[in-house]
């Protein structure tokens, strides 16, 4: 099976606007959109979250999280650190939630109360499809951020630590070399 397709500036700037432009729940599609891309988190990761994870005592918007064992892949709690412009979609979204739900989850579905990991998934591959981005999974977020963060001269130790994988030799393969990348390594000389 081939690897999810991973977005430069252009294709991401292209889905958001669709997304925003073109869906009935723009800013909870969005905000699971950029969980992907801006926190590298897993599509289900991504539909197991809750108010409380994003939102402290006060309901602030948290610039740090915990993922406990339970939600990861890996079953290891990682720490997810949310960058400014996830700190912002997330204020937004959660100021646009008119009631939160009993069951807690930051995400609800609309025939049901919350997503599934396959909602989900399913959910974000047709965003990308309606976007018109080829090759694009619900994995495609979570392979961009690690390629940017590599071309931008993050560790691949960092890397694997931050997307808790127990290997660096995983991370490695979720990092797509491109010319750009090539082009700076080259300068360096």
């Amino acid at each position: 099976m081939a690897q999810a397709k991973t977005l430069n500036k252009i294709e991401i700037k292209q889905l958001l606007d669709v997304t925003n432009s073109c869906s009935r729940y723009a800013l909870r599609d969005s905000t699971m959109l950029l969980f992907t891309h801006l926190c590298g988190l897993r599509v289900g990761e991504v539909a197991a979250l809750r108010f409380d994870d994003v939102l402290d005592a006060n309901d602030t918007v948290r610039d740090e999280m915990t993922l406990d064992a339970a939600r990861t892949k890996s079953k290891r709690a990682r720490k997810i650190f949310l960058p400014k412009q996830m700190q912002r979609q997330l204020q937004a979204y959660v100021g646009s939630v008119a009631k939160r739900p009993q069951h807690g989850y930051l995400f609800s579905a609309q025939k049901c109360a919350r997503f599934s990991a396959n909602t989900a998934t399913q959910h974000l591959q047709r965003l990308y499809a309606r976007a018109g981005i080829a090759g694009a999974t619900s994995h495609s977020g979570r392979r961009t951020w690690l390629t940017t963060l590599s071309q931008k001269g993050v560790s691949v130790f960092v890397l694997g630590d931050m997307a808790g994988h127990a290997s660096i030799q995983t991370t490695q393969r979720y990092v797509t070399v491109n010319d750009e990348m090539k082009r700076n390594a080259a300068e360096l000389i």
